[in-house]
């Protein structure tokens, strides 16, 4: 549901223009959360959203609760315009404050900060990005990477384009295009990729896009047009999306044979196209629209009172509440810390054993305010720092996004073997990788 003429109008005056918002809570008596953001940049169209519903979020706790089983949460940003060598300084310099985590935002940083956080002990959040191997606990017990990895993300875009053709074996003699941002981020699924289009034979066709052709990609369609895959997929983010999407319909490739992975999804990703962008594709694993209580009390809360970087008539959107998602897995994992440890004031060692017990049933998106919002979170253990949780297929009307599918299940079984080879050749290749010494919270 988009946002209604009520919730407009109490909004819009109070937030015209307001500065960054960084909580007040002092350093010795709350629990610090640092968000790594990047609001200035080709990739900021994605990451501004994303960084407001995350801190908007976590804010709500601070103002409506006082924030988490007591203690307030000190948010503060640290900006990175998604490069690594500034997201690996924004990590130098927050760590120092004794951090309960991180949330790098780049697969790229990511990547970074992996072999750190066991030495500083702080539990490194990529979720749904990242290496994908890190969903393996034995090998890689700070890292955590729910609800999906970029491997199950494929594999479920791989069974909706299999399902629509009728039936796996039916992908034997097509054609499927793989344009990605030529980086971490998009070479990530090509190992998985290039094994299923063995397993199933399909042809695959990389188009890579390099950074500095984000929003120049007439070469890369040009070949999609003379090639004429049966389908594409893209692993885009920031300005390659709109692009990517405009470039789509304007040599006229079918919009319902174009899917994108969850980070492709933006409503600005859309937007740009207008009605040409009609039936574009992608992945999603969190709700959509502002008909949820908690989001309610995010306008009521912070939005109205001026302590948010948002503009009104986001509140609701797709990347925003991405945001919100990912606020919610530090919140719950810091809940879930405070009850495990019997302490108020946890740590970012505390927070990994949180992480690695974390279970967010349907009863409890509901007590939190966000009832159907997501899949819930069942799987996550010390074995298992991802779960491999479904997503849904959602469709762009023209103005917005749309539920299209129930929610699709991974083929765990597929990748689940895969990951852990990756995680033993990652270990293998990083000669003295410590072993896991960290003890393992079984549920009770």
């Amino acid at each position: 549901m988009r946002m209604k003429g009520l919730l407009v109008g109490a909004v819009l005056a109070a937030t015209a223009a307001t500065p960054a918002f960084v909580s007040s809570a002092s350093a010795q008596d709350s629990i610090y959360i640092p968000l790594f953001s990047y609001r200035t940049g080709p990739f900021a169209g994605s990451g501004i959203p994303i960084a407001n519903g995350m801190a908007d979020y976590l804010n709500m706790l601070n103002e409506r609760d006082g924030g988490i089983g007591g203690v307030k949460l000190n948010v503060e940003e640290c900006e990175t315009g998604y490069n690594t060598e500034k997201g690996v300084a924004c990590y130098e310099s927050t760590k120092a404050k004794n951090p309960v985590i991180t949330n790098p935002y780049s697969t790229g940083i990511t990547l970074q900060l992996i072999p750190r956080a066991s030495v500083d002990k702080i539990p490194v959040l990529s979720m749904a990005y990242g290496l994908s191997a890190s969903a393996v606990g034995e090998s890689f017990p700070w890292v955590f990477n729910p609800p999906a990895t970029y491997w199950d993300g494929l594999s479920m875009i791989i069974k909706y384009i299999a399902e629509k053709e009728g039936g796996l074996d039916k992908l034997k003699g097509k054609t499927i295009g793989y344009i990605f941002f030529d980086g971490g981020y998009g070479r990530e699924p090509l190992p998985l990729l290039e094994i299923f289009s063995k397993k199933y034979g399909f042809e695959t066709k990389l188009y890579p896009v390099p950074p500095a052709e984000m929003q120049n990609q007439s070469g890369q369609w040009l070949n999609v047009r003379k090639d004429k895959p049966d389908w594409m997929i893209m692993w885009g983010w920031g300005a390659m999306n709109p692009t990517a999407v405009k470039e789509a319909a304007r040599i006229q490739f079918p919009m319902n044979k174009f899917v994108g992975i969850w980070w492709s999804g933006g409503d600005d990703d859309a937007r740009p196209a207008g009605d040409d962008a009609k039936g574009y594709l992608t992945l999603n694993f969190n709700g959509v629209g502002t008909n949820y209580p908690a989001v309610q009390d995010i306008v009521k809360h912070v939005v109205t009172k001026g302590k948010s970087q948002t503009q009104p008539d986001k509140v609701g959107e797709n990347l925003y509440n991405r945001g919100i998602y990912n606020s919610v897995l530090i919140a719950e994992a810091i809940r879930n810390a405070q009850k495990l440890t019997g302490k108020k004031m946890v740590t970012g060692e505390d927070v990994r054993r949180g992480l690695e017990s974390l279970t967010i049933t349907q009863a409890r998106w509901k007590e939190i305010g966000l009832e159907g919002f997501g899949a819930p979170i069942t799987a996550v253990n010390c074995t298992d720092h991802n779960g491999h949780h479904a997503a849904y297929m959602q469709q762009w009307n023209g103005k917005y996004w749309v539920k299209i599918s129930d929610w699709i299940a991974p083929m765990k079984e597929e990748v689940r073997p895969l990951l852990e080879a990756a995680a033993k050749d990652y270990v293998t290749k990083n000669a003295g990788w410590p072993k896991r010494t960290e003890s393992c919270d079984r549920p009770s």
